[in-house]
């Protein structure tokens, strides 16, 4: 794990190849193959404190299938079921069920294992489940009073150089060099545009924009961006709310002069996003749209909203 993922809250132990065992022996050999080229895939779920104090796991069926998915894509053997892998998310919180008072973020994740290196190897694939109290990841000021956004140097990949439906461990360093360009030039998030300009992604989340006709809008699953299943969630909501959302592309300065624009996503949940490239957006705080999408999905991911109760995993 990260440094600062070591200094937060996280369990005291960790699922790994099906068994159970202590946090720190969860290491693996220095010839691991992923380390070294990058095959593997992982999924970030939260499992949130409901208004009723039950801790509940949000949407971990879609979690997983697009881990298998993600897996299938790659073509990396996972020796472990859908249900085998959610029993083992669901079983870690459980034993952690009065550690994570708050809720907690898991990190499923399988990758080509030891044994011989080089490109053409195929190797064994171990499985690991992690958990850890990872907070609002955009921080919790940003999710009141939204983020500065800057659109980076570096550009999304093309769906014929990465795999947009994977969630793969060697692609997201596309995404740390974006975000570290903006961190180092005083931004909080990098939005990252497609080989033909359109905005894409941010480096980690997906982006949604209101015009100032109230055109709820967001990049189509055509261009290089993440499933989100958060993007997902959003949607729907929005839809049964009788709102639009178009998946359609659109360019950078249609998100400098929109009413609003936000980020959704597993780890930012849903950001609200005051200025890109130094311009402001709308008002410059949380719109109208943003602020009911933050509510209905905080009410849902909380067990408030009883037609959504099939997206919640007891644990």
């Amino acid at each position: 794990m990260s440094s600062t993922s070591s200094q937060v809250l996280r369990a005291d132990a960790i699922w790994l190849d099906g068994k159970f065992i202590p946090w720190d022996e969860g290491q693996v050999p220095l010839m691991t193959h992923a380390l070294h080229y990058g095959l593997g895939v992982f999924e970030g779920i939260r499992a949130y404190r409901t208004a009723d104090g039950r801790l509940a796991i949000f949407r971990l069926r879609e979690h997983i299938r697009r881990m298998l998915d993600s897996a299938h894509i790659v073509q990396l053997h996972v020796p472990y079921s859908e249900e085998q892998l959610m029993d083992a998310c669901v079983e870690l919180l459980r034993r952690q069920r009065d550690r994570f008072g708050n809720g907690a973020y898991l990190r499923p994740i399988a990758f080509m294992g030891d044994g011989a290196m080089g490109l053409g190897a195929v190797n064994p694939t171990r499985v690991a489940v992690t958990a850890w109290d990872w907070g609002a990841y955009l921080g919790e000021k940003g999710l009141r009073e939204g983020i500065r956004a800057k659109v980076s140097s570096f550009t999304r990949m093309h769906v014929n150089v990465n795999m947009v439906r994977g969630k793969i461990t060697g692609q997201y360093v596309n995404s740390i060099l974006a975000k570290r360009e903006a961190v180092m030039a005083g931004y909080d998030e990098a939005i990252l545009l497609d080989i033909s300009g359109f905005v894409a992604e941010a480096s980690g989340e997906n982006v949604f924009l209101v015009s100032k006709q109230g055109t709820i809008k967001t990049p189509p699953l055509s261009s290089p961006v993440l499933a989100g299943i958060t993007r997902d969630t959003v949607i729907r909501l929005l839809r049964e709310s009788g709102r639009a959302v178009e998946e359609v592309t659109f360019t950078r300065d249609a998100m400098y002069i929109a009413e609003e624009v936000f980020f959704t996503g597993t780890a930012a949940e849903i950001t609200p996003v005051r200025e890109v490239d130094d311009r402001q957006v709308g008002t410059g705080r949380p719109g109208e749209i943003c602020r009911f999408v933050q509510d209905a999905y905080f009410r849902t991911v909380r067990g408030s909203d009883p037609r959504t109760a099939d997206w919640l995993t007891e644990v």
